[in-house]
């Protein structure tokens, strides 16, 4: 049967059906992996914004010569933009995953993912040397 509602207890199934918690060992077990895995999702959208960034640091022309309409695969590697879109993909993927997981609607469950977004976001993400727009730039709620 699947919850509609909060419900707090240890029996609980997290993404697949094969991933059910029936004591209360198994149940810590899962929220650890839950905090570790949010932790990991901070870790990959920092490295994800330090590569972005780092782009675009390298070429900084002034605005006089920028070009009005600048071409989608204009001078820009190929290479990177593979990989950034690859790192992309498998963060957004994460990102669905854990909002799936929240779906479970199970406290524990819940709030080990909060802690985990907020223990990754204050060990990867939370420089005071970095700009203000690149802790900003993406607009999911989970990031």
């Amino acid at each position: 049967m699947m919850h509609m509602t909060f419900y707090w207890g240890k029996n609980v199934t997290i993404l697949f059906s094969s991933w059910r918690t029936d004591s209360w060992l198994s149940y810590a077990i899962s929220l650890l992996v839950c905090v570790l895995f949010s932790a990991f999702y901070q870790y990959l959208e920092d490295k994800r914004l330090k590569l972005k960034n780092m782009e675009r640091a390298k070429k900084s022309p002034s605005t006089i010569q920028t070009p009005l309409l600048i071409p989608v695969l204009g001078k820009r590697n190929l290479g990177k933009r593979f990989w950034l879109g690859l790192l992309f993909g498998v963060n957004s993927a994460i990102g669905y995953l854990l909002m799936l997981a929240v779906m479970s609607f199970n406290g524990g469950v819940f709030i080990a993912i909060v802690l985990g977004l907020v223990i990754g976001f204050v060990l990867f993400r939370c420089d005071e040397e970095e700009d203000e727009d690149l802790m900003s730039e993406n607009p999911c709620a989970c990031a």
